[in-house]
Protein backbone atom coordinates (compact mmCIF):
# COMPACT_ATOMS: atom_id res chain seq x y z
CA UNK A 1 0.00 0.00 0.00
CA UNK A 2 1.14 3.61 -0.73
CA UNK A 3 1.60 6.35 2.11
CA UNK A 4 -1.89 7.71 3.03
CA UNK A 5 -0.86 10.62 5.18
CA UNK A 6 -2.37 13.91 4.20
CA UNK A 7 -5.80 11.68 3.21
CA UNK A 8 -9.12 11.54 4.33
CA UNK A 9 -11.16 9.04 4.27
CA UNK A 10 -14.83 7.67 5.31
CA UNK A 11 -15.88 3.48 6.24
CA UNK A 12 -18.98 3.23 6.81
CA UNK A 13 -19.69 0.49 9.43
CA UNK A 14 -16.26 0.66 10.28
CA UNK A 15 -16.68 -0.35 13.91
CA UNK A 16 -16.77 -4.66 13.06
CA UNK A 17 -15.55 -7.13 10.59
CA UNK A 18 -14.54 -5.66 7.02
CA UNK A 19 -14.70 -1.88 7.59
CA UNK A 20 -12.74 -2.73 10.81
CA UNK A 21 -9.75 -4.02 8.46
CA UNK A 22 -10.40 -1.26 6.35
CA UNK A 23 -9.93 1.64 8.73
CA UNK A 24 -7.28 -0.53 10.78
CA UNK A 25 -4.84 -0.44 7.31
CA UNK A 26 -5.54 3.58 6.32
CA UNK A 27 -4.47 4.01 9.53
CA UNK A 28 -1.35 2.50 9.67
CA UNK A 29 -0.62 4.37 6.63
CA UNK A 30 -0.89 7.53 7.77
CA UNK A 31 -4.73 8.62 6.96
CA UNK A 32 -7.09 10.21 9.07
CA UNK A 33 -10.15 8.09 8.81
CA UNK A 34 -13.89 8.81 10.03
CA UNK A 35 -14.70 5.41 11.25
CA UNK A 36 -18.89 5.99 10.57
CA UNK A 37 -20.73 3.55 12.99
CA UNK A 38 -24.45 2.74 13.77
CA UNK A 39 -23.37 2.85 17.28
CA UNK A 40 -20.92 5.55 18.77
CA UNK A 41 -20.42 3.15 21.63
CA UNK A 42 -19.41 0.59 19.35
CA UNK A 43 -17.46 2.67 16.97
CA UNK A 44 -15.42 4.08 20.33
CA UNK A 45 -14.51 1.08 21.21
CA UNK A 46 -13.49 0.06 17.75
CA UNK A 47 -11.78 2.48 17.24
CA UNK A 48 -9.29 2.10 21.00
CA UNK A 49 -9.49 -2.02 19.93
CA UNK A 50 -7.84 -0.97 16.28
CA UNK A 51 -5.33 1.29 18.35
CA UNK A 52 -4.02 -1.27 21.17
CA UNK A 53 -3.86 -3.87 18.12
CA UNK A 54 -1.42 -1.72 16.38
CA UNK A 55 0.57 -0.59 19.46
CA UNK A 56 0.70 -3.87 20.56
CA UNK A 57 2.19 -5.31 17.22
CA UNK A 58 4.34 -2.79 16.70
CA UNK A 59 6.02 -0.85 20.07
CA UNK A 60 3.69 -2.30 22.85
CA UNK A 61 2.62 0.87 24.25
CA UNK A 62 -0.47 2.92 22.87
CA UNK A 63 0.70 6.51 21.77
CA UNK A 64 -0.88 9.95 22.04
CA UNK A 65 -4.17 11.22 24.10
CA UNK A 66 -6.68 8.88 23.93
CA UNK A 67 -9.40 10.72 25.84
CA UNK A 68 -10.56 13.10 22.69
CA UNK A 69 -11.65 11.01 21.04
CA UNK A 70 -9.20 11.25 17.69
CA UNK A 71 -6.25 9.56 18.21
CA UNK A 72 -3.08 11.81 17.20
CA UNK A 73 0.04 10.39 15.88
CA UNK A 74 2.00 11.67 12.72
CA UNK A 75 3.07 8.68 11.56
CA UNK A 76 -0.06 6.07 11.64
CA UNK A 77 -2.98 8.23 11.24
CA UNK A 78 -5.98 9.46 13.14
CA UNK A 79 -9.20 7.79 13.81
CA UNK A 80 -12.33 9.77 13.94
CA UNK A 81 -15.26 8.07 15.19
CA UNK A 82 -18.67 9.48 14.03
CA UNK A 83 -22.51 8.29 14.11
CA UNK A 84 -24.05 7.54 11.11
CA UNK A 85 -27.17 4.98 10.84
CA UNK A 86 -27.77 4.31 6.86
CA UNK A 87 -31.28 2.75 7.72
CA UNK A 88 -32.69 6.76 8.98
CA UNK A 89 -31.77 9.53 5.85
CA UNK A 90 -31.69 11.95 8.81
CA UNK A 91 -28.98 10.54 10.40
CA UNK A 92 -27.64 10.51 6.81
CA UNK A 93 -28.29 13.86 6.43
CA UNK A 94 -26.83 15.26 9.73
CA UNK A 95 -23.61 12.84 9.39
CA UNK A 96 -22.93 14.21 5.85
CA UNK A 97 -23.51 18.01 7.39
CA UNK A 98 -20.95 17.43 9.94
CA UNK A 99 -18.15 16.05 7.97
CA UNK A 100 -18.32 19.13 5.25
CA UNK A 101 -17.93 21.15 8.17
CA UNK A 102 -15.15 19.80 9.63
CA UNK A 103 -13.56 18.87 6.14
CA UNK A 104 -12.35 20.57 3.28
CA UNK A 105 -11.22 17.22 1.51
CA UNK A 106 -12.75 13.30 0.83
CA UNK A 107 -9.92 11.25 -0.44
CA UNK A 108 -12.11 8.00 -0.42
CA UNK A 109 -15.78 7.46 0.51
CA UNK A 110 -16.02 3.44 0.86
CA UNK A 111 -19.27 2.17 1.41
CA UNK A 112 -18.61 -1.03 3.44
CA UNK A 113 -21.29 -0.92 5.90
CA UNK A 114 -23.92 -3.53 5.58
CA UNK A 115 -26.95 -6.15 6.40
CA UNK A 116 -27.01 -9.80 5.19
CA UNK A 117 -30.49 -11.48 4.79
CA UNK A 118 -32.43 -10.66 7.80
CA UNK A 119 -35.85 -10.91 8.57
CA UNK A 120 -38.31 -8.71 6.75
CA UNK A 121 -38.52 -5.42 7.90
CA UNK A 122 -38.62 -1.76 7.47
CA UNK A 123 -36.24 1.73 7.80
CA UNK A 124 -36.89 4.33 9.45
CA UNK A 125 -38.05 5.53 6.21
CA UNK A 126 -40.57 2.96 5.41
CA UNK A 127 -38.16 1.12 2.53
CA UNK A 128 -37.15 -2.50 2.58
CA UNK A 129 -34.36 -3.24 5.22
CA UNK A 130 -32.04 -4.77 3.36
CA UNK A 131 -32.31 -2.17 0.03
CA UNK A 132 -32.76 0.98 2.39
CA UNK A 133 -29.14 -0.21 4.24
CA UNK A 134 -27.43 -1.65 1.91
CA UNK A 135 -27.96 0.41 -1.60
CA UNK A 136 -30.40 3.67 -0.37
CA UNK A 137 -28.57 5.25 2.55
CA UNK A 138 -25.48 5.02 0.82
CA UNK A 139 -27.19 6.47 -2.93
CA UNK A 140 -28.08 9.33 -0.66
CA UNK A 141 -24.28 9.18 1.32
CA UNK A 142 -22.40 9.59 -1.37
CA UNK A 143 -24.97 11.95 -3.18
CA UNK A 144 -24.74 14.52 0.18
CA UNK A 145 -20.89 14.19 -0.23
CA UNK A 146 -19.90 14.52 -3.73
CA UNK A 147 -19.47 18.16 -3.57
CA UNK A 148 -16.35 17.29 -1.74
CA UNK A 149 -15.24 14.72 -3.50
CA UNK A 150 -15.26 16.44 -6.96
CA UNK A 151 -13.39 18.86 -5.44
CA UNK A 152 -10.30 16.52 -4.10
CA UNK A 153 -8.08 15.36 -6.57
CA UNK A 154 -7.97 11.29 -7.37
CA UNK A 155 -10.94 10.81 -4.73
CA UNK A 156 -12.82 7.56 -5.39
CA UNK A 157 -16.43 6.17 -4.04
CA UNK A 158 -15.59 2.34 -3.44
CA UNK A 159 -18.68 0.62 -2.89
CA UNK A 160 -18.55 -2.94 -1.57
CA UNK A 161 -20.95 -5.55 -3.20
CA UNK A 162 -21.25 -9.50 -3.08
CA UNK A 163 -21.04 -12.35 -4.78
CA UNK A 164 -24.40 -12.95 -3.98
CA UNK A 165 -25.51 -10.10 -6.43
CA UNK A 166 -25.45 -12.64 -9.05
CA UNK A 167 -28.46 -14.07 -7.16
CA UNK A 168 -30.48 -10.79 -7.63
CA UNK A 169 -32.73 -9.40 -10.03
CA UNK A 170 -34.31 -5.74 -10.56
CA UNK A 171 -38.76 -5.76 -10.35
CA UNK A 172 -38.87 -2.54 -10.57
CA UNK A 173 -43.07 -3.65 -10.19
CA UNK A 174 -42.22 -5.12 -6.48
CA UNK A 175 -38.99 -3.67 -5.91
CA UNK A 176 -39.35 -3.54 -1.78
CA UNK A 177 -41.21 -6.83 -1.46
CA UNK A 178 -44.13 -4.17 -0.40
CA UNK A 179 -45.67 -5.76 3.04
CA UNK A 180 -43.42 -8.72 2.72
CA UNK A 181 -44.77 -9.98 -0.46
CA UNK A 182 -42.42 -12.50 -2.02
CA UNK A 183 -39.91 -11.99 0.72
CA UNK A 184 -37.01 -14.62 0.81
CA UNK A 185 -34.23 -13.31 2.57
CA UNK A 186 -31.00 -14.05 0.01
CA UNK A 187 -33.16 -12.78 -2.92
CA UNK A 188 -33.66 -9.40 -0.88
CA UNK A 189 -29.75 -9.37 0.27
CA UNK A 190 -28.91 -10.11 -3.88
CA UNK A 191 -30.85 -7.78 -5.36
CA UNK A 192 -29.14 -5.01 -2.83
CA UNK A 193 -25.93 -6.04 -3.89
CA UNK A 194 -26.90 -5.93 -7.32
CA UNK A 195 -28.04 -2.01 -6.62
CA UNK A 196 -24.79 -1.81 -5.03
CA UNK A 197 -23.40 -2.61 -8.90
CA UNK A 198 -26.00 -0.96 -10.77
CA UNK A 199 -25.22 2.65 -8.42
CA UNK A 200 -21.29 2.14 -9.56
CA UNK A 201 -21.52 1.52 -12.94
CA UNK A 202 -23.60 3.84 -14.08
CA UNK A 203 -22.43 6.77 -10.88
CA UNK A 204 -18.52 5.99 -13.07
CA UNK A 205 -20.80 6.75 -16.51
CA UNK A 206 -22.20 10.03 -15.22
CA UNK A 207 -18.47 10.77 -13.83
CA UNK A 208 -16.78 10.33 -17.19
CA UNK A 209 -19.57 11.87 -19.48
CA UNK A 210 -19.31 15.19 -16.97
CA UNK A 211 -15.34 15.04 -17.41
CA UNK A 212 -14.86 14.82 -13.69
CA UNK A 213 -11.90 12.97 -12.76
CA UNK A 214 -13.48 11.37 -9.27
CA UNK A 215 -13.85 7.18 -9.67
CA UNK A 216 -16.38 5.17 -8.63
CA UNK A 217 -15.32 1.48 -7.55
CA UNK A 218 -16.69 -1.67 -6.56
CA UNK A 219 -15.11 -4.77 -4.43
CA UNK A 220 -16.32 -8.07 -2.88
CA UNK A 221 -15.05 -9.79 -0.16
CA UNK A 222 -15.30 -13.65 -1.36
CA UNK A 223 -16.94 -15.68 1.80
CA UNK A 224 -14.75 -14.01 4.74
CA UNK A 225 -15.68 -14.96 8.47
CA UNK A 226 -17.43 -11.68 9.84
CA UNK A 227 -20.76 -11.81 11.32
CA UNK A 228 -22.77 -10.55 8.89
CA UNK A 229 -24.70 -13.72 8.78
CA UNK A 230 -25.12 -13.79 12.50
CA UNK A 231 -29.09 -13.59 11.51
CA UNK A 232 -29.26 -16.98 9.13
CA UNK A 233 -27.74 -19.22 12.22
CA UNK A 234 -27.79 -19.13 16.03
CA UNK A 235 -24.06 -18.74 17.23
CA UNK A 236 -23.82 -22.25 18.74
CA UNK A 237 -24.91 -23.73 15.03
CA UNK A 238 -22.13 -21.47 13.67
CA UNK A 239 -19.52 -23.01 16.05
CA UNK A 240 -20.82 -26.48 15.16
CA UNK A 241 -20.57 -25.94 11.41
CA UNK A 242 -17.27 -23.90 11.18
CA UNK A 243 -14.69 -26.48 11.18
CA UNK A 244 -17.15 -28.01 8.30
CA UNK A 245 -17.00 -25.24 5.94
CA UNK A 246 -14.03 -22.99 7.08
CA UNK A 247 -12.02 -24.34 4.08
CA UNK A 248 -14.17 -22.23 1.72
CA UNK A 249 -13.48 -18.86 4.61
CA UNK A 250 -10.72 -16.57 4.75
CA UNK A 251 -10.21 -14.63 7.48
CA UNK A 252 -11.61 -11.04 7.51
CA UNK A 253 -8.13 -8.96 7.26
CA UNK A 254 -8.33 -10.80 3.50
CA UNK A 255 -11.89 -10.31 2.88
CA UNK A 256 -11.15 -7.08 3.25
CA UNK A 257 -8.48 -6.99 0.64
CA UNK A 258 -10.59 -6.56 -2.29
CA UNK A 259 -11.99 -2.95 -1.45
CA UNK A 260 -8.48 -1.94 0.04
CA UNK A 261 -7.06 -2.62 -2.78
CA UNK A 262 -9.80 -1.05 -5.05
CA UNK A 263 -9.63 2.42 -2.32
CA UNK A 264 -5.70 3.04 -3.20
CA UNK A 265 -4.11 1.39 -5.77
CA UNK A 266 -2.97 3.80 -8.28
CA UNK A 267 -3.80 1.34 -11.02
CA UNK A 268 -7.21 1.18 -10.06
CA UNK A 269 -9.33 2.53 -12.91
CA UNK A 270 -12.79 4.16 -12.57
CA UNK A 271 -16.16 1.35 -13.21
CA UNK A 272 -13.54 -1.83 -12.01
CA UNK A 273 -14.75 -4.51 -9.61
CA UNK A 274 -12.27 -6.42 -7.48
CA UNK A 275 -12.43 -9.93 -5.60
CA UNK A 276 -10.19 -12.47 -4.38
CA UNK A 277 -8.15 -14.57 -6.85
CA UNK A 278 -9.04 -17.81 -6.01
CA UNK A 279 -11.70 -20.81 -7.00
CA UNK A 280 -14.92 -18.92 -7.42
CA UNK A 281 -14.10 -16.07 -6.11
CA UNK A 282 -14.14 -16.98 -2.47
CA UNK A 283 -10.71 -16.28 -1.06
CA UNK A 284 -7.41 -15.22 -2.04
CA UNK A 285 -5.35 -11.71 -3.12
CA UNK A 286 -7.31 -9.27 -4.51
CA UNK A 287 -7.52 -9.37 -8.27
CA UNK A 288 -9.97 -7.74 -11.00
CA UNK A 289 -13.25 -9.85 -11.44
CA UNK A 290 -16.22 -9.72 -13.84
CA UNK A 291 -19.70 -9.32 -12.32
CA UNK A 292 -22.95 -10.37 -13.40
CA UNK A 293 -24.29 -9.08 -17.24
CA UNK A 294 -27.26 -8.00 -15.46
CA UNK A 295 -25.01 -5.79 -13.24
CA UNK A 296 -24.07 -3.82 -16.89
CA UNK A 297 -28.31 -3.41 -17.87
CA UNK A 298 -28.31 0.45 -18.80
CA UNK A 299 -32.08 0.38 -18.31
CA UNK A 300 -31.94 -1.07 -14.73
CA UNK A 301 -29.16 1.22 -14.14
CA UNK A 302 -30.77 4.45 -15.00
CA UNK A 303 -34.06 3.31 -13.68
CA UNK A 304 -32.53 2.32 -10.53
CA UNK A 305 -31.10 5.61 -10.24
CA UNK A 306 -34.33 7.47 -11.01
CA UNK A 307 -36.24 5.78 -8.23
CA UNK A 308 -33.44 6.28 -5.72
CA UNK A 309 -33.17 9.92 -6.35
CA UNK A 310 -36.73 9.49 -6.09
CA UNK A 311 -36.86 7.59 -2.60
CA UNK A 312 -34.00 9.26 -0.73
CA UNK A 313 -34.78 12.85 -2.26
CA UNK A 314 -31.23 13.31 -3.10
CA UNK A 315 -29.94 14.78 -6.53
CA UNK A 316 -26.53 14.39 -7.93
CA UNK A 317 -24.58 17.79 -8.69
CA UNK A 318 -22.15 16.74 -10.99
Amino acid sequence: MPGLTGKVMIVTGGNSGLGYESVKAFFLKGAEVILASRSAERGEQARREIIKEVADNVSNEVPGDLSNGVQEDPAWGKILVMQLDLGDLESVRQFAGEFKSRFDRLDVLMNNAGIMMTPYFKTKEGFEGQLGTNHLGHFALTGLLMEVLLETPGSRIVTVSSGAHRNGDMDFENLQFENGRGYPRSRAYGRSKLANLLFTYELQRKLESEGKPTMAVAAHPGIASTNLARHLVPNWMVRLLFPLFGFMMQEKAMGALPQIRASVDPKVQGGEYYGPGGKREWKGFPVRVRSSEASHNLQDAARLWEVSEKLTGVNFDL
